[in-house]
């Protein structure tokens, strides 16, 4: 059996991305699993970071990555994959203070690069992967950032996807990386309309972040609904621009 590894930043991004791409495989036979980087629990956050969780409706005494945690349980489910959850902190816990702070690059006194990368080398040797598929960093948000660099590391092979909601946004920038990844071969995977309609399901189970990045469920049903195409860029391990990038 095939095995296809989506190293997700958040507990969302491969859904929200390439969700249609990952029900198809899992439909296929191939085994799927979503592994999400920055899902780590932070008992009594403070600032910006508690911030993020009350403009969500949600109290501060509520575990909020518990509760994303569920959601991104169920949102696999849906495609048919398996999650994984690495022990990591998103970035408004780890001295990022405001939603500029997010996008400005990262921070260095920020390590996370180093500290991620031997975690997902662990995760390629154990599951042996047919294909990695990861984020482009579009929006350049320091979570995706640190993702893509950390992966890169080790000079992975993957499908990069097009970020979403992030590459829909016009104000939204581009990746660091856009000149190395001009070149790169483009893919286009086309979604049948089972696949499509497990992806509107995924990304609907996040339904803590639907207000947010959509604008609510019915928004998000109607934008999801109408994506029929996923692209990716192909980046190959044996490319001597990825010794550059990090």
């Amino acid at each position: 059996m095939p095995t296809a590894l989506a190293i997700s930043p958040h507990l969302d991004d491969a859904i929200f991305s390439a969700g249609g791409t990952l029900a198809r495989l899992s439909e296929l036979g191939w085994r799927v699993i979503v592994a999400t980087v920055f899902t780590a629990s932070v008992p009594y956050p403070q600032g910006f970071a508690l911030a993020c969780q009350l403009d969500k409706g949600l109290a501060a005494d509520i575990d909020y990555m518990a509760l994303r945690r569920e959601e991104d349980r169920q949102a696999c489910a849906a495609i048919g994959a398996e999650p994984i959850w690495l022990p990591f902190r998103e970035a408004p816990h780890r001295g990022y203070h405001s939603a500029n702070d997010l996008f400005a690059g990262l921070l260095p006194t920020d390590d996370i690069v180093a500290e991620i990368a031997p975690h997902l080398e662990e995760l390629s040797e154990r599951y042996e992967p047919d294909l990695v598929l990861a984020p482009q960093a579009i929006g350049a948000h320091v979570d995706h950032v640190a993702t893509f660099l950390a992966l890169h590391r080790g000079g992975s092979a993957c499908w990069l996807w097009t970020d979403a909601p992030y590459a829909t946004r016009p104000a939204a920038r581009p990746s660091p990386f856009l000149l190395e990844l001009d070149s790169c071969e483009r893919r286009v995977v086309t979604l049948d309309a089972a696949a499509s309609d497990r992806k509107v399901s995924a990304a609907l189970s996040y339904a803590s972040q639907l207000p947010f990045q959509f604008g609510g469920v019915d928004a998000a049903r109607a934008t999801l609904s109408k994506e029929t195409q996923e692209s990716f860029l192909v980046l190959d391990a044996s490319d001597g621009r990825l010794a550059k990038m990090v």
